[in-house]
C-alpha cells in the first residue's frame, strides 16, 4: 500500500491506474474494525476489473465547534496505514490541512446543504458541522474522482446530507451506505469509543439494549410521543444525559409523529460532549426477526433479500429507531437508491 501525502503524489496514483473502477473511502484517521470493513467492501469486484481502493485520513477542521475535541481527536497515522493495509487498501491519501486547503480555511468556498435536512438532529446542536463535511468531501471528490463512495450507515444524517449533495450537483459517482460494524455487546464500534474509561464504556452497553426493547415495543401505527418518552426515561436511568430525542422522516429528516426514525444524542453522566457513540436500528413494521441482522437491522421476517443490499431494506423497512450519543454523526435509517451515473470522474476537468 503506498502513503500519499501530498496533492502531486495522489495525481501520480491516480494517473497509474487505467481503467480500473476507484472506490473511495473517506475517514478521520482512528480507524478501527468498521474502517476496515468499508475498506473490504471497497474492494470488492461489482462488475468488470477490479477496483483499486483508496483511503483518506484527514482530521477536517471545518466540521468542529468551538468547544469540541479537534485537538484531542486520536491521530496515529503509522496505526492507521498499518490498518487500511490489512483490510485491503491500495493506496492511504493522508494530506495536512494546508495542502488541502491551500488558501486557508478564511477565504474557502464552501458548500452548504439544504437548511431542512440540517435543522434536526445533530445539526440542531452543531451549526455549521454539515458544511464542513459537505465541503471537504466535495473537495476530496473533486481531486480524486472515484468511481465510488462508500460510507457508513453509522452517520446516518451525514450519509442522507452527502447523498443529497451529490446528486444535487450533479456529481459523477456512486454512493454507496455501508451497515454498522458492532461490538459483541451491540455498541456501534466508533473512533470516539477510546475515550470511555472501563467505568463509562460498561455504561455504554445500555445504548442497544435499550434500543432493542424500543424496537420491540414498537406497534406498526402507534405514536411516537410516548416511545420517545420512554426511550428518554429508560437512557437517564441508566445515567446518561440525554441531549435530544426526536422523530423524523428517514428519507427527508424532517419531523414526522409516528413509524420513522427516532433519534436520541446524550452525553453519559461526566463525559464530555467530545465523547459520542452512536446506535442504529432498522426495525420492521409487522413481525420482528428476533437476532439482529448485518448492521444491527431487524427486519421484517420473510422480507425478499436481494443481492442489493440498499434495495432490498428499501422493499422490507420503513421505520428506524436510532440513538446518537453526544450529539453527533446521527442516524440511521433505509438507505436510498444509488443513484446512476452515466460518466465517471475521469471525464471531468476538475483539479
Amino acid at each position: 500500500m503506498e502513503l500519499l501525502q501530498t496533492i502531486a503524489e495522489l495525481r501520480r496514483w491516480l494517473a497509474e491506474g487505467n481503467a480500473a473502477p476507484l472506490h473511495f473511502v473517506p475517514t478521520m484517521g482512528a480507524l478501527h474494525a468498521g474502517h476496515q470493513n468499508l475498506i473490504r467492501r471497497a474492494g470488492q469486484r461489482r462488475s468488470g476489473a477490479q477496483p483499486r481502493v483508496l483511503v483518506s485520513v484527514f482530521v477536517n477542521p471545518l466540521q468542529f465547534g468551538p468547544h469540541e475535541d479537534f485537538a484531542r481527536y486520536p491521530r496515529d497515522l503509522a496505526s492507521d496505514a498499518q490498518l487500511a493495509a490489512a483490510a485491503g487498501a491500495d493506496a492511504l491519501f493522508a494530506p495536512s490541512a494546508a495542502e488541502l486547503y491551500p488558501e486557508g480555511e478564511a477565504d474557502l468556498t464552501r458548500i452548504q446543504p439544504p437548511e431542512g435536512l440540517q435543522r434536526g438532529l445533530c445539526g440542531a446542536r452543531r451549526p455549521g458541522h454539515f458544511n464542513g463535511v459537505a465541503t471537504v468531501v466535495v473537495r476530496l471528490l473533486a481531486l480524486i474522482r472515484p468511481d465510488r463512495l462508500l460510507l457508513g450507515e453509522k452517520d446516518w444524517q451525514q450519509l442522507v446530507i452527502l447523498r443529497r449533495v451529490v446528486a444535487d450537483l450533479g456529481l459523477p459517482v456512486q454512493v454507496e451506505g455501508c451497515p454498522t460494524q458492532r461490538e459483541p455487546d451491540g455498541l456501534a464500534l466508533s473512533s470516539r469509543n477510546r475515550y470511555l474509561n472501563p467505568q463509562q464504556r460498561h455504561q455504554a452497553a445500555a445504548l442497544p439494549r435499550i434500543l432493542r426493547a424500543a424496537a420491540e415495543g414498537l406497534a406498526g401505527s402507534a405514536p411516537m410521543a410516548p416511545l420517545l418518552s420512554r426511550v428518554r426515561q429508560q437512557l437517564e436511568q441508566a445515567q446518561l444525559v440525554v441531549d435530544y430525542v426526536e422523530a423524523t422522516d428517514p428519507l427527508n429528516l424532517q419531523p414526522r409523529q409516528q413509524r420513522v426514525v427516532a433519534a436520541v444524542a446524550r452525553d453519559r453522566g461526566g463525559v464530555d460532549r467530545g465523547r459520542r457513540l452512536a446506535e442504529l436500528l432498522v426495525v420492521g413494521l409487522d413481525a420482528l426477526d428476533d437476532r439482529l441482522v448485518e448492521g444491527g437491522a431487524l427486519v421484517l421476517r420473510g422480507a425478499v433479500r436481494h443481492a442489493d443490499r440498499d434495495r432490498a431494506l428499501l422493499q422490507a423497512t420503513e421505520v428506524v429507531v436510532e440513538l446518537h450519543a453526544g450529539g453527533c454523526n446521527a442516524a440511521a435509517s433505509t438507505p436510498q437508491r444509488p443513484t446512476p451515473w452515466s460518466r465517471c470522474w475521469r471525464g471531468w476537468s476538475w483539479s
